[in-house]
């Protein structure tokens, strides 16, 4: 039996990664949407595609108008994209209550139909909406996830690459805390063919670089002025999904709840984890310098302001 991938609203986001899903043949997808029609027509599109692609993917398309997610029953996996977008001059902060009722209507829904699916969680600010899963779904941690380490380290790797004009398969970049301005991008652990970029190029350089990462976002933002970035997040999804359906035992950064893991109790923090079948299996830990750990503490702080607000 294929598995089975449930796509949570059908933007750009979350379309596109359930085209990567079927193009990969990974798993059958069910799209759902608050608009009528949408879903349905963009499923059906979808699996028009798969003989020239060759892909036995199944797709389905369903409106949540009505507020039932039945046909997303027994789901592995449940993508959440769902929520207002990102407006150019509105920060993460600025979606937080609009989108935490948005979340909290989809976890009700889905988590009745699937109790054993995994989440994973990209509507922003992402952080604080994991966590509202997190509380909502009543799962455990290894089964809610963030999606955002894995985009922002993506990002940083282009830029190295771009900068040092080396392949993008070379290039290992490392971000970990919350996906935001304070996110903490790592130079000491980002390197091209195992060398440390610390010694491939002058510390102003890696400064822009860790600058131009900390406002990946933002910079799509701006510059399209009407949306904001779906082919590297649809990507990023894409490579955790992948590592939890074939087991790979993956390390990747992600949003994860720590427990006291580097020194942070009770937050979703993005930090190294192992991703296999049962989601997040193991959160590795790091020696970080005191000005790393204090970068990640504040990243933290700013995550914990957010997470207060809506008193989860």
């Amino acid at each position: 039996m294929r598995k089975k991938v449930t796509v949570v609203g059908g933007g750009f986001v979350g379309s596109t990664t359930a085209q990567r899903i079927v193009d990969r043949g990974l798993a059958d997808v069910v799209m759902t949407d608050i608009l009528e029609g949408v879903p349905a027509g963009k499923a059906l599109d979808l699996l028009e595609s798969t003989p020239i692609i060759r892909s036995d993917a199944q797709t389905q398309g369903i409106s949540t108008a009505s507020g039932t997610y039945e046909a997303t029953a027994n789901s592995d996996i449940i993508v959440i994209t769902a929520g207002f977008p990102r407006k150019p001059g509105m920060s993460r902060d600025d979606l937080l209550r609009a989108n935490y009722d948005v979340v909290k209507g989809v976890v009700e829904g889905v988590v009745k139909f699937s109790p054993n699916a995994i989440l994973i969680v990209v509507t922003n600010p992402m952080d604080a909406m994991a966590q509202s899963a997190f509380k909502v779904s009543g799962f455990p941690k290894n089964r809610v996830i963030g999606m955002a380490g894995v985009l922002d380290s993506a990002r940083m790797s282009t830029f190295i690459a771009q900068e040092l004009g080396v392949s993008v398969e070379n290039v290992h970049s490392f971000v970990l805390g919350g996906h935001g301005d304070d996110m903490v991008p790592l130079p000491r652990y980002s390197t091209v063919a195992g060398i440390s970029i610390l010694e491939l190029l002058p510390k102003e350089r890696i400064d822009a670089i860790v600058t131009r990462t900390r406002n990946g976002g933002a910079e799509i933002v701006n510059l399209m002025k009407t949306g904001s970035a779906y082919y590297a997040p649809s990507a990023a999804v894409l490579e955790m999904i992948e590592a939890i359906l074939k087991d790979k035992k993956k390390i990747l950064p992600c949003a994860i709840y720590l427990q006291g893991e580097y020194g942070i109790d009770g937050l979703f923090v993005g930090v190294p984890v192992k991703l296999g079948a049962r989601g997040a299996e193991q959160i590795i830990q790091i020696k970080l310098t005191p000005e790393e750990d204090a970068a990640l503490k504040k990243s933290a702080d700013s995550v914990r302001s957010l997470v207060k607000v809506l008193g989860v």
